[in-house]
């Protein structure tokens, strides 16, 4: 297989410049919905079907927030009290960018919006007992990352952070504002890490020294070291799991694969599984551009916990 870099400009949710042969693109998203129910990912990537966020999304959006903004601080000055003083803003700033979100809340209900955010603020608690930030400057931070693979497939997606150590070993950071998971859990989170490692593999030629996925709420640490031989296996499994989506766009045949993720689903009254019929499949000419995933920012981070 062969792989190239891609220049993408942070943010713009399109590559600024692709080769000719390029016919589609994979966020880490996109593949794990599509391989935990190929329905879902219709629903998302191909109806684009409007989800409410969650509390737990907004949450989740809101803690990635703090954190980005934290290191721009000085570093003495990233303590817990000075995280906790940027909640409220933060939260401001992303009602005004999203106004969907503020409707999570009834305007009159000033005690919940309240108990929202110190429950942000508790799991920041929970980042400070795992790391100390005075001690780290980020090379990056939701840094848009991408490379084409096989000629043909756009792979692509957010880090929450990427640390380079002096020698140059990289580490890959995701901040997790559920609660650390079983093994099955564990594993679609480090496919998202393993999808991110490959890219910068791809583009950068240095496999990461660490995948770290950080779990706030329960203040653990979960720490991967891929090598390129996996992740020259993972970029097969890409590479496949496109193929398979592209035949069942072809076909109009996307199932459902019930779950126990069923339960946290936004559209079980459009799926067979739950009684309801799926919309009808778009005409060719409404199917939206394959090099165009679904979502042009980062993905709400409590979608993917």
């Amino acid at each position: 297989m062969t792989a190239e870099p891609v220049t993408d400009q942070q943010g713009s949710g399109a590559p600024a410049a692709l080769p000719a042969t390029v016919r589609a693109s994979l966020s880490p998203s996109r593949a794990a919905d599509f391989k935990t129910c190929p329905l879902l990912y219709r629903f998302r990537s191909i109806d684009r079907l409007p989800e409410r966020p969650s509390l737990e999304q907004a949450r989740g959006t809101l803690v990635h927030a703090v954190l980005e903004r934290l290191f721009d601080l000085p570093a003495p000055g990233r303590t817990p009290d000075a995280a906790g003083d940027l909640v409220a803003p933060q939260w401001d700033r992303l009602v005004t960018e999203q106004p969907e979100l503020a409707a999570l809340f009834d305007p009159a209900d000033e005690a919940g919006t309240a108990e929202f955010l110190r429950s942000a603020a508790a799991l920041l608690r929970g980042y400070f007992a795992v790391e100390d930030p005075r001690r780290l400057e980020p090379a990056e931070r939701e840094s848009l990352i991408s490379a084409v693979v096989d000629d043909e497939l756009l792979i692509r997606g957010y880090l929450d952070r990427l640390d380079v150590a002096p020698d140059g070993a990289l580490r890959v950071v995701d901040y997790k504002t559920g609660g650390a998971p079983r093994e099955a859990f564990e594993a679609r989170a480090l496919f998202q890490l393993k999808f991110y490692a490959l890219v910068l593999w791809r583009t950068r030629g240095v496999v990461p020294r660490v995948l770290r996925l950080l779990y706030l709420k329960d203040a653990e640490v979960c720490d991967y070291s891929p090598d390129a031989e996996e992740l020259l296996r993972f970029e097969r499994t890409v590479v496949a799991l496109w193929q398979a989506i592209e035949q069942a766009t072809q076909r109009q045949d996307f199932r459902p694969r019930p779950s126990r993720l069923c339960d946290w689903c936004n559209h079980q009254a459009l799926c067979p599984s739950f009684g309801g019929t799926p919309p009808p499949f778009p005409q060719p000419a409404a199917v939206p551009d394959p090099l165009r995933d679904a979502r042009s920012g980062p993905a709400a981070p409590g979608a993917d916990e």
